[in-house]
């Protein structure tokens, strides 16, 4: 059984993975308007990753005794200024995730929650993941100031994305 403070935090979390998934989703649609399809389809998968994120702190919650608190989820930003910034925006967005994280894995040790905290291992090392691969695309993308035949190439290399199962 986890406490009414861990519960509480590992909801926010969910809520928090839920939105994130809606982010990308916004984010697809916005890029599929720009005809830059590969990295449509790239955040496609950012959001089918976000939800698979929220289903695993959702069966943890349930598995430990835990209560759901489903949230609203706030209408995501739907324009941007173009690649450059979507990206940014994205590191900016993960950065915070990270954060709130790391926030969580601090409470869970606090509290001597050891089941939590190893459950939250896996997030930590997830957003390292997620802030390199986005910190590697931004940089290609500045590279090449988001625009020409680099940006074409990058798109093109952003469509053969996979989605790697969660554990």
């Amino acid at each position: 059984m986890i406490t009414k403070n861990i519960e509480d935090e590992l909801n926010k979390q969910l809520n928090a993975e839920l939105y994130s998934a809606y982010l990308y989703l916004s984010m697809s649609a916005f890029l599929s308007k720009k005809n830059l399809n590969g990295f449509s389809h790239w955040m496609q998968l950012q959001f089918e990753e976000e939800q698979a994120h929220a289903k695993k702190l959702f069966q943890y919650i349930l598995d430990r005794g835990g209560n759901i608190q489903l949230e609203q989820i706030s209408k995501p930003k739907t324009e941007w200024l173009g690649i450059i910034d979507i990206f940014e925006h994205v590191l900016r967005h993960e950065q915070a995730v990270t954060s709130m994280i790391n926030d969580l894995v601090d409470a869970a040790m606090n509290e001597k929650d050891h089941a939590t905290v190893a459950l939250m291992q896996w997030y930590v090392s997830e957003q390292v993941e997620e802030e390199a691969s986005v910190s590697d695309i931004l940089d290609q993308l500045k590279l090449i100031e988001g625009k020409g035949s680099g940006l074409f190439m990058l798109d093109r290399e952003a469509k053969q994305r996979i989605l790697n199962p969660i554990n």
